[in-house]
């Protein structure tokens, strides 16, 4: 097609389909239009088949178009092409010299960005001699003048002016889902510029975002190190559009016929929180407990910032500890498709670096970038970490500031910063010996440190204890799920994904008098349960959980007040969790020390109790004193003769006291 009646034809097309919205663009001052392929292809499939083998002259005829439409403010207008057909798709992985200089688009995982920086295009340089102007378009990474002048001057030129570009580099990788096997994830250089790296767009293509990108693909010569070119070349991806595939909370669109089935499930008060435990893991039979606190973590409570800076994260973190066998890893893999930004990671897979940041050496601005950890990819999202009994005590330390602080804190190889990390967490583990011991107590069996277990909002235990009517129910709905397959949910995943964005993105529940009441009394009655014992049953930790907790109850129910039944509620579940973990079985009452510090308050006060005697018997006898006198003293105030020996092996292991000779004890 001639060039001229290829002008004259797109231009045809904009009048046509696009007039309104060109003028709206001009303006506004914004040099680009998204133009719709199949809309161009039904025009016209001659110019369609022309932008797919040749899309340079198309896009620079578009450009001309535009500017014979508006010839004052129609310069420079970029036409982004979207909605290409199927068969443009290519992985990068099959990318090879046959693609070049076609118009493609490809999928991927946003891995390194580098500055946004301009770029020059073109240059003009003056003949000294003769006045004459020289153009050059910079196509290469060097910088070209003039060799010569058409007056036979050769040498230096002065440089006129020069045009420029903002420009930036991203590293795309593959998308896991397109890997087979033990293949090894390849990546491409992408080349942005104009408006695709303006700050709106940018937000569009941070580290760990997952983009649709359409554009033409360019071969790069590479210079050997003694200055000649190489026969091999390197290829570049240069952008044209670029969408953003995944989106957090913030991100996804709800229309108006989906927020009318929204508020039309909410409506239905009785039935809403049954409908949708039923469907939030339909998979896995029972545990509607657990199903329910997943419902309160995907909508969470709400983040508050106060005047003074500090913050109260809104994020529920839950934790899951179970017999093997008991659909923990199903749980977190169903969780991690329906939150939107939702991410799954392994424990013997990870490491700290990759939870958190590492600091890498970046290859296009030869200095040391950070590169963002699963942690901080799934800010505003839901990260599910499993067999984290199985991570290393090094790597597991890193999430305890993500999990409280919800920031991420590096400072390495002159890199100081801190990231941004509100991430839900959903964690599963294993017990200590693989199985829960039935007669030994749940918190004695998680293999955790103290410290991390505190940052969990709620705590499930899952037991797998054999049980004839439960068994039965459960073998039949499991072999159910094989032989048909699986009916639809009450709610199906896209509806109950949309309910869930649109309870987090417009619901800000606050707390009625009547709710706080109710936790206020919970709170005191619980402190006040441990009796003498000098038990902490539960801390102001747990109250904030509860806070959270309540929130989220009124935001599933999309309701704008947190009410005195949303506060039972909320203390209904921890109360469970509590009973489930922290129950110290000597005394019978909730010790949350149990979980905090691995040391139940009734054996603290036993240990207080031996301190007592021997502090008392050193007034008495002396530096040393014998170990019979203190087993004699004991017994007489009611603590067994091998409990006191356990108590004595404790404090010598702790370095309280020591043995100076066989059956004597002193103090250090």
């Amino acid at each position: 097609m001639d060039a001229t009646e290829l002008i004259r034809k797109i231009q045809e097309f904009f009048e046509k389909n696009y007039y309104a919205e060109l003028l709206e663009k001009i303006r506004k001052n914004e040099k680009f239009i998204l133009v719709d392929f199949s809309r161009l292809s039904s025009f016209d499939p001659e110019i369609a088949d022309l932008l797919l083998d040749k899309p340079e002259e198309v896009i620079k005829a578009a450009e001309l178009a535009v500017e014979q439409i508006d010839s004052k403010n129609g310069k420079a207008f970029a036409m982004r092409v979207v909605n290409l057909p199927e068969s443009s798709r290519i992985m990068i992985r099959n990318i090879r010299s046959k693609h070049l200089s076609r118009f493609l688009f490809t999928e991927g995982v946003v891995r390194q960005k580098s500055d946004v920086r301009p770029q020059v295009t073109a240059a003009r340089f003056e003949c000294p001699s003769c006045g004459n102007a020289i153009s050059v378009l910079q196509l290469d990474n060097k910088f070209k003048e003039p060799n010569r002048c058409s007056c036979g001057r050769k040498g230096r030129f002065k440089l006129l002016e020069k045009s420029l570009v903002d420009a930036q580099m991203l590293v795309l990788e593959e998308v896991p889902e397109q890997l087979e096997g033990g293949v090894q994830p390849k990546r491409i250089n992408v080349f942005m510029q104009n408006d695709l790296v303006s700050p709106l767009s940018e937000r569009k293509t941070n580290p760990g975002s997952r983009i649709l990108i359409a554009g033409s693909i360019k071969e790069i010569p590479i210079f050997t190190r003694s200055g000649s070119q190489s026969t091999r070349f390197d290829i570049l991806f240069e952008s044209n559009s670029v969408f953003a595939v995944e989106e957090d909370f913030s991100d996804i669109q709800i229309d108006k016929k989906e927020k009318e089935q929204i508020e039309a499930l909410a409506s239905d008060d009785k039935n809403l929180m049954k409908k949708m435990i039923a469907s939030i893991v339909p998979s896995i039979y029972g545990h509607d407990k657990i199903k329910e606190a997943l419902l309160l973590q995907m909508v969470g409570g709400v983040r508050k910032v106060r005047d003074d800076g500090g913050i109260t994260r809104g994020d529920i973190h839950i934790l899951l500890v179970g017999d093997p066998g008991g659909g923990k890893s199903q749980m977190l893999k169903r969780i991690g498709t329906v939150a939107p930004k939702g991410r799954f990671v392994s424990g013997k897979g990870v490491s700290g670096a990759g939870l958190t940041a590492s600091v890498v050496k970046d290859e296009f601005l030869q200095g040391w970038s950070l590169e963002a950890g699963a942690l901080v990819l799934a800010n505003k999202g839901v990260i599910c970490i499993d067999e984290l009994d199985k991570m290393s005590q090094d790597d597991r330390s890193a999430m305890h500031e993500a999990l409280e602080g919800q920031t991420i804190t590096i400072s390495k190889a002159n890199i100081q910063a801190t990231l941004r990390c509100e991430t839900t967490v959903l964690a599963a583990a294993n017990p200590k010996f693989g199985r829960f011991d039935p007669y030994d107590t749940v918190a004695r069996q998680i293999n955790l440190p103290p410290a991390l277990i505190n940052r969990f909002d709620l705590i499930f235990p899952i037991k797998d204890l054999p049980d004839a009517d439960k068994d039965e129910k459960l073998a039949k709905f499991i072999l159910n799920l094989h032989q048909n397959d699986l009916s639809e949910p009450d709610v199906d995943t896209r509806l109950l994904r949309k309910y869930l964005v649109y309870a987090r993105q417009n619901i800000f529940p606050k707390l009625t008098d009547s709710a706080v009441e109710e936790l206020k009394n919970y709170f005191i009655k619980m402190r006040s349960s441990g009796g003498d014992m000098r038990s902490v049953p539960i801390s102001a930790r747990q109250l904030e959980g509860l806070v959270r907790l309540s929130e989220a109850y009124a935001r599933l129910r999309l309701k704008s007040k947190v009410t005195k039944k949303d506060a039972q509620k909320a203390v209904e579940i921890l109360d469970y969790c509590l009973r489930q973990v922290a129950l110290d079985e000597e005394t019978g009452t909730i010790d949350i020390d149990r979980i905090a510090t691995s040391v139940p308050a009734s054996q603290r006060n036993k240990i207080i109790q031996i301190k007592e005697i021997i502090t008392d018997l050193e007034n008495k006898l002396g530096k040393t004193i014998p170990l019979e006198d203190v087993v004699q003293a004991a017994t007489d105030k009611g603590v067994s003769e091998a409990e006191v020996e356990e108590m004595i092996q404790k404090l010598k292991r702790s370095g309280d006291i020591f043995e100076p000779r066989r059956g004597f004890i002193s103090k250090l």
